[in-house]
């Protein structure tokens, strides 16, 4: 049954007892602050390092003239290599690191070096004809970056209604509240680090071999993190330089990167410009799709946005064509953003068929009833379940939506009011993991697992797996993660955590039950019994099934018909996401989810400066994003799904979906208030005042 636990840890967060990468204090504890290159190509000439040297307090300025050396593996990641070579591939990349006794000297030191440079010409600007475009061989996640069905070219000719719309969103910065931080230390040539990761396992393996020591010689901490969205799911320079520093000087060193420097030196959400085109006949059943996406990654590594692999999901189009091109520019490595590939390419595709149940005479719900598969269009494979269709009459239903469109765009003073709405979808995503669960002689239960909580309540979600497969109240259980000494567990990313590692939590209480039954009433020995499961073979079966989870999001807006701001007035999602394991933190994923699709639609904006080739808004004092009073009413409801083809608890992932869609369905309603297209993200006011209605 569902549960409605409450999160085990809630008590420590609300009163400071929980401790976050930068909230530990090893003795001798030093603080290390980055210098950020200025130039976004050429070479770094020189380092003068003698007025930070001079300031009290400064123990030591590290550079590619004398940091510590590093081995980066032949498919490691490039960006990590950080202070070994004094080319600069783009504006903000660490060009030196200060240590000090205080983050205020540190800081100061930092201000005080001077960095000397070769500049070259940059290339930072994106374009939709850029000569530098190719195709690559895969995109994100492993999805061929190109795939055709039937003759597209043809039956988009031949097709009674086309649509063919560009549509732009620029680049976007996930920012969590947490920065990312790591403090380190060496003790008798091992390394102990807590940071601020969604995956430890990935940073130990990515120290152990930059640094040349075994794995089982780094242990990373990672109990308690401020949120990632992505951000944080790969090793991040922050805790190499804080690892390097340690080692440099010989005492802990801790490094909170600045807000400021985030969107250059933690990934980010690409550019990307989608042209899609739509035939159709006069009933709106498409006949042709075609989903062609134009983006950037850097000179260092390539990450291809996958925004076109939404479109090979979603609708019956007998004949399609869905493609990526990449151009390689002097700008920082892009990577995961919460839903990458989903969240911009639902967008346009959203957009899209909003467009074509305008040129059909459509309602946009029933455009999509009409285009519903029934198997995946790009693979054919049957989905393991589909419910779609009941999203969407079920969110129409609880929005009213007959009845607001009945009632049309309307006026109420100076405010015009509409509403619309699109379609969401992610991917179910499953890594092997393993777990251990112990009964003690007292009663109670503890479950080990290296899991990690970003702030979305893996540890209530574990919980109440392991209370429910064990067959006892969830007081009796404690859930130790976030330690790299804890049995190995993947990442949180991809909505893939609860699946992956409470697959193993009840793969193991499971089996601990069975032994607790056999053993009948003999007592328990004083260190616990233990069983220890594994899911690497069990997680390849069920691959015969498309698997993905689905969505509809409805909304209302007011738009100023004298300034062109825009207000949501409400926000509603019906989401098929499997079982819902946990009704309370299934919901703050959802709502989150949305909230962050209309900040992505109404208030994140970024542009790349052409004259210094870095993203001018870098902090959240010119990178807006929602706040309380710009969400009045968001609601997340679900529907009960039962899959067989899942894992045992039947779950889907949640973290993500919520944001897919949004924007569309923001864009949407401001079309339907208003008249006018907006076809770049954000909506904002200067892209509408012109067309608006006096």
């Amino acid at each position: 049954m569902t549960s409605d636990l409450a999160r085990p840890e809630g008590l420590d967060k609300v009163t400071g007892a929980a401790r976050y990468a930068g909230d530990h204090h090893p003795e001798g504890l030093l603080h290390a602050w980055p210098v950020p290159t200025t130039v976004a190509r050429g070479d770094i000439t020189g380092v003068d390092t003698a007025a930070a040297l001079a300031i009290p307090g400064v123990v030591a300025v590290l550079s590619h003239r004398d940091a510590p050396v590093l081995t980066l593996p032949a498919d490691g990641d490039p960006t990590l290599a950080v202070l070994q070579s004094p080319r600069v591939a783009h504006r903000g990349e660490v060009a030196a690191l200060v240590v000090a006794e205080t983050p205020q000297d540190a800081r100061a030191g930092a201000e005080a070096v001077r960095i000397g440079y070769a500049a070259e010409p940059h290339d930072v600007v994106l374009t939709d004809d850029h000569p530098g475009l190719y195709t690559p061989e895969k995109a994100n996640g492993g999805y061929p970056a190109v795939r055709t069905h039937g003759d597209f070219d043809h039956a988009y000719q031949q097709a009674d209604v086309r649509i063919d719309r560009t549509y732009r969103i620029g680049p976007l910065h996930n920012h969590p509240m947490e920065p990312h931080t790591a403090t380190a230390r060496w003790a008798d040539g091992r390394l102990t680090v807590h940071d601020s990761s969604q995956g430890g396992n990935n940073v130990q393996e990515t120290l152990a071999a930059l640094f040349g020591v075994a794995p089982q010689d780094v242990l990373v901490i990672s109990e308690h993190v401020g949120g990632g969205f992505g951000s944080k799911g790969t090793t991040r320079p922050h805790v190499v330089l804080a690892a390097m520093a340690a080692l440099h000087v010989g005492r802990p060193v801790r490094l909170a990167l600045p807000r400021a420097q985030l969107p250059a030196l933690t990934g980010h959400r690409s550019p990307t410009v989608h042209r899609l085109r739509l035939g159709a006949d006069d009933g709106g059943r498409l006949a042709a799709l075609a989903h062609e996406v134009v983006t950037r990654s850097s000179t260092v590594r390539e990450f291809v946005e996958q925004a076109a692999v939404p479109a090979r999901v979603m609708y019956a189009a007998p004949h399609s064509r869905t493609s990526h091109r990449v151009v390689r520019q002097d700008v920082p490595t892009p990577s995961w953003m919460r839903a990458p590939g989903e969240t911009p390419g639902m967008f346009a595709l959203e957009c899209a068929m909003d467009e074509l149940a305008e040129a059909c005479g459509l309602d946009p719900v029933d455009l999509r009833l009409r285009n519903e598969p029934a198997v995946e269009p790009d693979s054919g494979r049957p989905f393991s379940s589909r419910h779609l269709v009941e999203c969407l009459r079920e969110g129409a239903r609880r929005f009213d939506w007959a009845g607001e469109r009945a009632r049309g765009p309307r006026r109420e003073g100076a405010w015009l009011l509409g509403c619309g709405v699109a379609a969401s979808t992610y991917p179910v995503l499953v890594s092997p993991s393993t777990a251990e669960a112990v009964a003690l002689p007292d009663g109670t239960f503890l479950v080990r697992t290296n899991a990690t909580d970003i702030g979305t309540g893996a540890r209530a979600a574990l919980t109440g797996i392991a209370a429910e497969a064990l067959g006892v109240p969830a007081d009796r259980v404690g859930v130790a993660i976030g330690r790299t000494d804890l049995p190995r567990a993947p990442l949180a990313g991809g909505s893939s955590g609860t699946a992956s590692w409470g697959w193993a939590v009840h793969e193991a209480c499971t089996g601990l039950r069975r032994t607790l039954a056999e053993r009948g009433t003999a007592p328990l020995p004083a260190e616990g019994l233990r069983h220890l499961a594994d899911t690497t073979g069990a997680v390849k079966a069920g691959r015969e099934y498309a698997r993905h989870a689905f969505g509809a999001q409805f909304v209302r807006v007011a738009v100023d018909a004298d300034t062109g701001e825009v207000r949501l007035r409400r926000l509603l999602g019906v989401f098929a996401a499997g079982r819902i394991l946990n009704e309370r933190t299934a919901r703050s994923q959802l709502v989150g989810g949305m909230i962050m699709g209309v900040s992505m639609a109404l208030l994140e904006h970024s542009t790349m400066d052409r004259e210094f080739g870095d993203h001018a808004e870098r902090d959240l004092a010119a990178y807006h994003v929602a706040a309380n009073a710009d969400i009045p009413s968001v609601e997340a409801h679900w529907i009960e799904e039962e899959d067989a083809h899942l894992n045992p608890m039947g779950s889907k992932g949640i973290g993500e979906i919520g944001i897919v869609g949004t924007a569309a369905a923001v864009a949407n309603a401001v079309h339907h208030a208003t008249g006018v297209r907006v076809r770049d993200l954000p909506v904002r006011p200067e892209l509408l005042l012109d067309a608006l209605p006096g």
